[in-house]
């Protein structure tokens, strides 16, 4: 097998060829590492490839297979990538910020753990905004991620590298964090799956926080089938994060594959066409493209159903009130004292202070800081931060009623496709404004995923978003699986890319 066909293949027919020993642990692993050479100037993807570390973790899973005692997992010898917001253990994690430029964290992060438990090989860390405060991944202290496809343009954020190296065939698949979109909408620009899990399915332990109660890991893949069975490794309950939820986990893999090899599988399945998710912010080529996506569907058998979500108007609003306020409870640790970057020079406490967040923080970040810190003070709390919370309840009621005329709910994932670089960065509201598809999910809770349906005139991918109630994962992956099967992205040539 060339080098060629072995990055472009599915993560799970890696994993098998390793298994199989059709092909090693380390010549796969190469073949990565090659890629990232060849394209890791261009693309910026990595902040940091640990190369070393990984071709050991591959020797060493040759050795197990030469010996007779493998494979030892599910993921056995394919490499992935983790964003730079996740614990990996001696291996640099900043959050794309200068405030923890150099820190190497003494533990892995619970997904990460599970996905090395597994077999999977780590082979680096993702660049990404900084704190995951972006839709661009040009916010990164470490220089901007470029879309793979065109590199004059954003693979989005703030999961961007972590996209860009699965578009990119330097990862097999690679986890990302989702606040208010940073997985769906990146795996939407760069014709990508990316699953945001039900809050608590995946533990946020070993996540550096942004907004605790809509922060959640997920992974990025290129195929429903490798995005179901990374979220099965990766999720369940863990004792180290509170939050987590004590659910069993499904067979996400084997029900995505029996999706997709059922022809009747989408009959009778109520699929929900938001009216406030399907009007003008969209652009043209991405509201035919969901058009045609709802039309396969009630093709295949399933029942186009009209829903409302009434407070679709003050989701914006109510989602950055109440992540930047969290984030200014999160961030404040990081003072030159206990967490981060420490000045040099300073005259005294106060400046100390000042003078590392200043150094160490980025403008997206103080910026962030600075309104969810005036959204907490004193007199503004219960007219800011209290109202938001009082309206993200009103949106879990709003999809609450919608899910009981609908089983899975079918929207655009991103109102536009891929931004160039170099427009709309000094404008914070518009690409605040991008975000207008996917917050919903993260203030009610609830399973979210991105999938590739179409190109736009540019050659720019367009993504599918399916949207589940709490712990209908299930629901979500089959549709995906099954619309995959029978409507296949065929993306666009990719000659000279690799």
């Amino acid at each position: 097998m060339s080098h060629t066909e072995l990055i472009r293949s599915p993560l799970v027919a890696q994993a098998a060829a390793v298994a199989n020993r059709e092909v090693s642990a380390r010549a796969l692993l190469e073949a990565h590492l090659t890629q990232i050479d060849a394209r890791q100037p261009a693309v910026n993807a990595f902040r940091a490839v640990a190369a070393d570390s990984a071709r050991h973790a591959a020797d060493h899973a040759d050795a197990l297979l030469a010996a007779g005692q493998g494979p030892r997992g599910r993921l056995f010898g394919v490499p992935v990538a983790i964003k730079d917001q996740i614990c990996t253990r001696g291996l640099v994690t900043s959050a794309g910020s200068k405030m923890l430029e150099n820190w190497r964290p003494p533990y892995d992060a619970t997904a990460v753990s599970r996905l090395v438990a597994e077999g999977a090989i780590i082979i680096g860390k993702t660049n990404q905004d900084e704190f995951a405060m972006g839709s661009t991944s040009a916010t990164c202290a470490f220089g901007a991620v470029h879309h793979p496809w065109d590199l004059d343009r954003a693979p989005g954020g703030s999961s961007g590298g972590s996209a860009a190296a699965v578009a990119d065939f330097q990862a097999a698949g690679a986890l990302g964090t989702d606040t208010g979109g940073s997985i769906r909408q990146p795996a939407s620009h760069c014709g990508l799956v990316g699953i945001k899990p039900t809050w608590g399915r995946v533990s946020r332990h070993g996540a550096i926080a942004y907004a605790s109660s809509l922060d959640q890991i997920g992974p990025l893949a290129r195929t429903v089938a490798d995005a179901a069975l990374m979220l099965e490794v990766i999720a369940g309950r863990d004792m180290n994060d509170m939050g987590s939820l004590d659910a069993p986990v499904p067979a996400y893999s084997a029900l995505a594959a029996a999706a997709a090899a059922d022809p009747d599988a989408l009959k009778g399945l109520r699929v929900g066409v938001p009216t406030e998710l399907m009007g003008e912010g969209n652009a043209p080529a991405v509201k035919a493209a969901i058009e045609a996506a709802h039309a396969r569907f009630e093709a295949l058998g399933a029942i186009l159903v009209p829903v409302s979500l009434p407070h679709t108007s003050f989701a914006i609003q109510t989602y950055y009130l109440i992540a930047m306020a969290e984030a200014s409870s999160n961030l404040a640790r990081y003072d030159g004292l206990r967490y981060g970057h420490r000045a040099e020079g300073a005259r005294d406490l106060e400046d100390l202070i000042a003078r590392s967040r200043s150094e160490g923080l980025g403008p997206e970040v103080k910026r962030r800081i600075l309104l969810g810190t005036f959204a907490l003070s004193a007199g503004y709390y219960d007219a800011f931060y209290g109202k938001a919370q009082a309206v993200r309840a009103l949106i879990r009621r709003d999809f609450e009623a919608a899910y009981a005329t609908c089983d899975i709910i079918a929207s655009p994932t991103s109102p536009v496709t891929a931004p160039r670089l170099d427009v709309r960065q000094d404008d914070p509201l518009a690409i605040y404004l991008m975000d207008i598809d996917t917050v919903m999910s993260n203030l009610a809770g609830h399973p979210s995923l991105s999938m590739p349906v179409a190109l736009d005139d540019d050659g720019l991918p367009i993504g599918l978003q399916l949207m589940g109630p709490h712990l209908g994962e299930e629901t979500i992956i089959r549709a995906a699986a099954a619309y995959e099967a029978r409507h296949p992205f065929a993306g666009r040539a990719l000659e000279g890319r690799a």
